[in-house]
């Protein structure tokens, strides 16, 4: 089999593990459960439509559905009972605001008879955006633009987040006297709750004086309304998130149907089957996307070299979900750069590896967007670097200023697969031949 296409086919088989049409109804409710009810459907994050499709599908007209998901704008699909509104990500927008809204209302509306359905999936942090009274979409943006430059990981984000949020940090869950199932993708490392979506149905164990710490700990000073409710929640004088003891959870049912080490396995055991050993090295690597890829190179030469701790071939298997500080450009007439964390892992391995011959890599983004170009990641090989250098491009300088994606669509070798609408972080395998 070419090289390119088993890594492919890799990620492949790691987002069946996550596809929505797949595992979602293996876990609803039987129809007859629901019998008399009033059944609505909400939910947020990038699988939301796929998620919402797989509802319906399943019950097609045993069940009288209704609802509303938000999703990222390109990722919706037409459905029959279900509204979909596509909307910001990852920096909020006034269409999600609206949608969370209605969301918020029509959960509050419900009576303990009825019953709703959430699917939870990452990206919903960003589209199930509904400020607390007195902030502005305009000033909840330039919080999350400023957090975003800066690394720091989604569960200080979405800390920051919740403790501006009226629907976050559990607030779904208290909105509703209604029996609720949540059915959520994992796309944060270690799979809590609490960090998908920033937590909508989810208890929060973390605090107003926690959002502060990390806004100070980036240097960051948010906008006038956030300080000030921040500051109000640290005094105690607005309400704090929902903690476990909350009587809300009684009526909740937060399951976890999908995880990025599932898809590991599945891509691990695709490779198998091709006579390539994996080793999986994780589902909850953090940390910069540049600086984890020198790790990762160092073992790559260890095996390569010494056939330790494994024989070749062999393929690196990882998840989770490394960040990427942002550097300014020089001066103004550099054009910012382009790309995410995946292409920028990469790069930053070919450097590192300077042309290592038998090893190629693939980094991708399962939910199909690395950072906010239209690439899911790349490919690399080993002479991915002379390819760039006979474009005229030079690695060194194009990392130095984030532009991984310019490296690899020099050289064609990005991976293009539209959106995927599911997502459980990153999928990177580095294959030793």
């Amino acid at each position: 089999m070419i090289i390119r296409d088993l890594l492919i086919g890799s990620f492949k088989a790691a987002l069946s593990a996550a596809d929505p049409l797949i595992i979602v109804p293996q876990h609803l409710p039987d129809a007859a459960r629901l019998a008399g009810k009033r059944v609505l459907v909400v939910g947020a994050g990038k699988a939301a439509a796929a998620m919402a499709r797989a509802v319906e599908d399943h019950y097609r007209e045993s069940v009288a559905l209704q609802g509303l998901v938000i999703t990222r704008y390109g990722h919706g699909l037409p459905l029959r009972h279900i509204r979909v509104v596509e909307a910001g990500h990852p920096v909020p927008d006034a269409s999600g605001e609206a949608a969370a809204r209605q969301i918020f209302e029509s959960v509050s509306g419900l009576s303990e008879q009825d019953f709703v359905i959430a699917l939870i999936s990452g990206g919903g942090s960003s589209l199930l955006s509904l400020p607390v009274e007195g902030v502005t979409m305009a000033d909840l943006k330039v919080v999350t633009r400023e957090l975003l430059r800066c690394g720091a990981p989604i569960q200080e984000i979405n800390t920051v987040r919740k403790h501006i949020s009226l629907i976050q940090g559990g607030r779904l869950a208290a909105a509703t006297r209604a029996q609720m199932l949540a059915l959520i993708i994992s796309d944060v490392t270690g799979d809590d709750p609490t960090h998908i979506a920033s937590g909508p149905t989810a208890p929060d164990p973390t605090t107003f004086v926690n959002a502060l710490e990390i806004l100070n700990y980036y240097n960051i000073s948010p906008p006038l309304s956030v300080a000030r409710h921040l500051s109000r929640g640290a005094r105690g004088d607005a309400p704090e998130t929902l903690k476990h003891d909350d009587a809300a959870f009684r009526r909740i049912d937060n399951r976890v149907i999908a995880t990025a080490h599932s898809s590991l396995v599945m891509a691990a055991a695709y490779l198998q089957q091709r006579g390539v050993t994996p080793m999986i090295l994780g589902d909850s690597v953090t940390g910069e996307a540049s600086e984890v890829a020198k790790v990762f190179a160092a073992l790559v030469r260890q095996i390569h070299v010494y056939h330790h701790p494994m024989k070749p071939p062999v393929a690196l298997i990882s998840g989770g979900e490394t960040t990427v500080t942002v550097r300014s450009a020089p001066d103004r007439a550099t054009p910012p750069g382009r790309g995410g964390r995946c292409s920028e892992f990469l790069l930053s391995l070919a450097i590192e590896l300077d042309g290592l011959a038998n090893v190629h890599a693939l980094a991708c983004d399962t939910d199909g967007i690395d950072g906010t170009e239209d690439n899911a990641g790349a490919l690399l090989t080993p002479d991915s670097l002379q390819r760039a250098m006979q474009k005229g491009s030079d690695a060194r300088k194009l990392l130095a200023r984030n532009d991984a994606y310019g490296f690899f669509s020099a050289i064609n070798d990005l991976v293009v697969t539209g959106p995927t609408r599911t997502n459980v972080n990153d999928y990177r395998v580095i294959l030793i031949s």
